[in-house]
C-alpha cells in the first residue's frame, strides 16, 4: 500500500525514524533470509551430488561383479572341461605300452595314433606323453613340422607338478610353437602305483581372447606373479602390475614361460585407491585418450590367476553432473516460486511493466523445464533394462528403446496394444495371463517374476519382469511400470553348471556302486540262500501235512523276498541320476538310509557303528539322495581306513548336534588318520590315495555341501583316527 503522511509530531514528542531507513533495514534483512537459503541448498545439492556418486559407483562395482562372475565360469569352463584328459589318456595300454617300450617304433606309432584321434575327438590344441626324463615320446601333431615329439619339457613347471604325482596347470608361451595356451598335466600312475610318465594336454584361449575384444571396458588376467598374459587392451599384454624380483625373473627365464621375453615393464597405470570406495581407481591412456576406470580384482586361487574387470568412472561423474543439474534445476523451480509469490503479494503495487517481467520470467522457467523434461527422456532411452508403462486397461503407453530391442517390435508397434501382447511366448499364454491379471488385481509379484518372451525373430528371451504401481502428479493410480531384465545368457550359464554337477556326481555313485558290488553279492547271498531253504521245508512240510510249519515256512519265505527287494530298492535309489529336488530332510533318516547300505560292508570289515542322532532334532534342507551320497561316501572311507586297525577297536561313531543355528553331523574312525602333508590336496579332483580309486569322491562332497550353503572340514581325532564334519543349515519353521 502506499504509504501514509503522518501526522506533525507534538514540539515535545521525540521526532519518527525516517521511513527510508526502515525500508533498507528490511530489505536488507530479506537479501540476508535468501543469501542463506541458497547457501544452504548449495550444500544439500553438493551432498547430494556426492551421495549419488557413491551411489553410482557401487551400482557400477555391482554391475563388474556380475560381469565378473560370467568371465569366471568362462575361465573355469576352459580350463576345466579338459582337466579329465591328461589322467583317462595316461590308462589306455598304448600308452603304457610306449612308456614301457620307448626304443620300440612301431609302439611309439600306436601311441601315436591312438594320442592324435584323442586329441581330434576332444578338441584340444595338443596332447602328448612324456617319460620321466621329460623326453616326448608321443604327441598328438607327431606328423607335423612342429611335432614335439623329441622335445624335453623337463623344464616346465607342469612336468614337474605331476612327476611329483600331482596334477599341473601352466599358462605360458609354447617352446616349440612359440604359441601360447594353457597346459594341464597328469602322472601316468596305473592301478595307482610309481609314477611312469607324464601326459600333457594343451588348451587354447584364443578364443576367450577373441571375445575380449568386444568387450567396452578392459579386462585382463595376470599370472601368480602379476604379469598380464591376457587382455582386451593389446598395449598391456606382457606387462607386470608390479616390480619383478630377481628370483621371479628367474623362475620365468628357467621356465621359458614366455618364452626369451625376460623384461616386464611396469603397467601404465596411476592407482587410486579410497576406504570406502569398492575396488579401486585406475587412471591410463588408451588409444592416446586418458581415461578413468573403476578396477575390481577377483583372485582366482584353484588356477593361480587374478582376473580384473574394469568399468568407465566417468559414468560416476556423470551421475554426480545429473544429480547436481536435478538439484539446480529443483532449486530454480523453488527460487521460481518463492519469487511468484513475493510479486504476488505486490501486484496491486506494481505497475504493468514489472507485471510483463514476471511473466518473462516466468516463461524462462518454464523453458528451462521443458529442457530438464527432455534430459531425462534421453536418460531413460539410454538405460539398458526394458522400461515399459501401461495404463489401468492394461494398454500400453510407453516403451524405451531397451525394451523395443529386447522384444523385437519397434515403439510404434506397441503402443496402445491390449493383451495378448505380440511378444508373449506362445506356450506360455496362460502364465502370461496369470501374471497380467494379478497385476490388474492390484497384487503383482513383490520380488518380481520369470517370464518367457518371444523375440520377432522367433528367438527365445528369459527376462524377470519388476512391477510397480504407476501414480501420477495428483496422487491418483494410473497404470502400472514394469522394469524387463534380460537374464537368457545367466540362464544358460546356470543350466551348463547343473549338467556339468549332475555328470559328475552320477560318475561318483556309480564308482561308489562298483566298490559296493562285492558287498551286495554277499548281502543277497544270504536271503536267496534263506529262500531256497524255507522253500525247501515248505515242501516237506506239505507232503507231510504239517499245516503249522508249511505256513510258518512260507511267511519266513516271503520275509527273506522282501528283505531282498529292500536291499535292490536301496541301490537302485542310490544309483539314480535325477533326484526329487529340495526337501525337508530329517537327519536320523539319512544315516539309517546309509548304514542300511553299508550293513553288508560292515559286517564283512567287522566294523560296528555307534549312532548318537537323536531323533528330535530338526530337519535340514536339501536334496536328500545328494546328502545320502556325501554320507556314504564319508562314512565308507572311515570303513576302508581301519583295515589295518585291530578288530575290537574297529568302530566308526556318527553324531549330530545342532550348534551355532548350525546342523553339525560328525564322522569319527578309529585309522590311522591323514598325514599332515595331504591334508591340503584331501578335497582336490584326481587326488586319491587308494589303489585304483577316482579321486572324485571327496571333492564332489564338498561341491554337493558347499551347494548347501553348507561346510565340509576335518580334523585329526584325540586317539588316533580322523573326523570330518558337515555343516549344513536347517530348515526354517
Amino acid at each position: 500500500m502506499p504509504p501514509t503522511t503522518p501526522e506533525p509530531p507534538e514540539p515535545s514528542a521525540p521526532p519518527p525514524r525516517p521511513r527510508p531507513r526502515l525500508r533498507l533495514r528490511l530489505r536488507y534483512r530479506s537479501v540476508a533470509a535468501w543469501t542463506a537459503a541458497c547457501a544452504l541448498a548449495l550444500l544439500l545439492i553438493g551432498l547430494a551430488g556426492q551421495w549419488a556418486a557413491v551411489r553410482e559407483a557401487n551400482f557400477q562395482a555391482d554391475s563388474i561383479r556380475r560381469a565378473m562372475e560370467v568371465h569366471v565360469l568362462g575361465l573355469r569352463d576352459s580350463a576345466g572341461k579338459y582337466s579329465y584328459l591328461p589322467f583317462t589318456t595316461g590308462l589306455h595300454p598304448e600308452v603304457l605300452a610306449a612308456l614301457a617300450h620307448p626304443q620300440d617304433a612301431a609302439v611309439k606309432q600306436r601311441a601315436n595314433l591312438y594320442i592324435e584321434e584323442v586329441n581330434r575327438q576332444a578338441g584340444s590344441d595338443a596332447l602328448y606323453l612324456s617319460d620321466l626324463q621329460g623326453l616326448t615320446l608321443a604327441a598328438s601333431n607327431w606328423n607335423t613340422p612342429q611335432s614335439f615329439v623329441g622335445e624335453s619339457y623337463a623344464n616346465r613347471p607342469y612336468f614337474r607338478d605331476a612327476r611329483a604325482g600331482r596334477s599341473g596347470l601352466f599358462y605360458g608361451l609354447g617352446q616349440t610353437t612359440g604359441e601360447p595356451g594353457l597346459f594341464i598335466s597328469a602322472p601316468v600312475r596305473p592301478d595307482g602305483g610309481a609314477v611312469l610318465g607324464v601326459v600333457t594336454v594343451k588348451v587354447s584361449l584364443r578364443q576367450l581372447q577373441e571375445a575380449w575384444t568386444f568387450v567396452r571396458d578392459p579386462i585382463l588376467l595376470t599370472d601368480a606373479r602379476g604379469i598380464v598374459f591376457l587382455s582386451s587392451v593389446p598395449t598391456w599384454m606382457y606387462r607386470a602390475t608390479r616390480a619383478l624380483s630377481p628370483t621371479d625373473v628367474e623362475g620365468i627365464r628357467r621356465d621359458q614361460q614366455y618364452g626369451a621375453r625376460t623384461d616386464f615393464p611396469l603397467l601404465p597405470w596411476q592407482l587410486e585407491r579410497g576406504g570406502d570406495q569398492p575396488g579401486y581407481l585406475v587412471r591410463t591412456s588408451i588409444g592416446g585418450k586418458t581415461r578413468r576406470f573403476l578396477a575390481v580384482d577377483e583372485p582366482l586361487p584353484d588356477l593361480g590367476w587374478t582376473l580384473t574387470v574394469m568399468g568407465d568412472h566417468a559414468e560416476v561423474d556423470r551421475a554426480r553432473e545429473r544429480t547436481w543439474m536435478l538439484g539446480l534445476l529443483v532449486a530454480g523451480v523453488l527460487l521460481l516460486g518463492g519469487l511468484y509469490w513475493q510479486l504476488r503479494e505486490r501486484r496491486f503495487a506494481e505497475q504493468r511493466d514489472a507485471r510483463r517481467d514476471l511473466e518473462l520470467r516466468v516463461r524462462e522457467r518454464t523453458h528451462a523445464l521443458d529442457e530438464a523434461h527432455a534430459f531425462r527422456k534421453a536418460m531413460e532411452d539410454s538405460l539398458l533394462v526394458g522400461m515399459r508403462a501401461r495404463d489401468l486397461e492394461g494398454r500400453i503407453t510407453y516403451v524405451n528403446p531397451a525394451f523395443c530391442e529386447m522384444t523385437g517390435y519397434g515403439a510404434d508397434e506397441l503402443l496402445g496394444r491390449l493383451p495378448p501382447y505380440p511378444y508373449w511366448h506362445p506356450d506360455d499364454v496362460p502364465r502370461h495371463w496369470h501374471h497380467y491379471d494379478a497385476m490388474m488385481s492390484g497384487q503383482p509379484a513383490r520380488s518380481g517374476f520369470e517370464s518367457r518372451l518371444r523375440h520377432r525373430d522367433g528367438r527365445e528371451v528369459i527376462t524377470m519382469v519388476y512391477t510397480a504401481p504407476l501414480i501420477d502428479a495428483d496422487g491418483r493410480h494410473s497404470g502400472w511400470m514394469s522394469s524387463v531384465v534380460d537374464i537368457t545368457e545367466q540362464k544358460r550359464a546356470e543350466l551348463r553348471q547343473r549338467q556339468n554337477d549332475e555328470q559328475l556326481q552320477h560318475a561318483q555313485r556309480l564308482a561308489s556302486l562298483g566298490e559296493m558290488a562285492s558287498t551286495l553279492a554277499h548281502e543277497l547271498n544270504q536271503p536267496l540262500m534263506a529262500l531256497s531253504n524255507f522253500a525247501s521245508a515248505a515242501k516237506a512240510f506239505a507232503e507231510q501235512g504239517n499245516q503249522a510249519l508249511l505256513v510258518s515256512s512260507l511267511d519266513e519265505t516271503m520275509a527273506q523276498a522282501q528283505r531282498s527287494a529292500e536291499i535292490v530298492r536301496r541301490i537302485r535309489g542310490f544309483v539314480r541320476q535325477r533326484t526329487v529336488g529340495t526337501e525337508d530332510c530329517a537327519v536320523a533318516a539319512l544315516v539309517t538310509n546309509v548304514i542300511a547300505l553299508l550293513q553288508g560292508e560292515m559286517r564283512q570289515r567287522q566294523v560296528r557303528a555307534e549312532v548318537r542322532v537323536p531323533a528330535t532334532l530338526p530337519p535340514v534342507r536339501g536334496d536328500r539322495v545328494l546328502l545320502e551320497q556325501v554320507l556314504l561316501n564319508l562314512l565308507s572311507n572311515s570303513l576302508q581306513a581301519m583295515q589295518a586297525t585291530p578288530q575290537d577297536q574297529r568302530v566308526v561313531e556318527i553324531d549330530a548336534e545342532v550348534l551355532d543355528g548350525r546342523m553339525r553331523i560328525r564322522i569319527a574312525d578309529h585309522g590311522p588318520g591323514i598325514d599332515a602333508s595331504l591334508a591340503e590336496q584331501v578335497f582336490a579332483p584326481f587326488f586319491t590315495t587308494k589303489a585304483g580309486g577316482l579321486g572324485l569322491g571327496l571333492n564332489i562332497c564338498r561341491t554337493i555341501v558347499e551347494a548347501h550353503r553348507g561346510r565340509l572340514s576335518f580334523a585329526d581325532r584325540p586317539g588316533g583316527g580322523t573326523v570330518f564334519t558337515l555343516a549344513l543349515e536347517i530348515s526354517p519353521p
